[in-house]
């Protein structure tokens, strides 16, 4: 696996972090999440201290996870590839009953 660095900015700090090119877009993406949600903390505080902005972003983060983790062992969330399975079988089904109406309307 080749990995490459990047650079990036957490609440105005740059970090150089290594990746492989597939998951440069899903640690991009993470990046973001977690810059937005200490800018989040920072600016709804007083807090100033980077260790502690962090922790409480990390702890808001990880609130949000294990609630939709919660979430889809009850049911109440569909896990992204029933939704997919889901999707694509409605597809099936609409592709078929748009042939037959073609087919009766010729």
């Amino acid at each position: 696996m080749t990995t490459k660095q990047i650079e990036v900015s957490i609440l105005g700090q740059s970090y150089r972090l290594a990746c492989s090119p597939e998951t440069e877009g899903a640690l991009r993406e993470a990046v973001a999440r977690v810059d937005a949600e200490m800018n989040k903390v920072r600016n709804a505080s007083s807090m100033r201290g980077t260790d502690r902005i962090a922790v409480v972003a990390a702890l808001s983060l990880a609130s949000e996870l294990l609630k939709l983790q919660d979430s889809v062992r009850h049911g109440e969330t569909f896990p992204a590839q029933e939704i997919c399975r889901t999707m694509h079988s409605m597809n099936e089904q609409l592709g078929a009953v748009i042939a037959h109406a073609q087919y009766e309307t010729h």
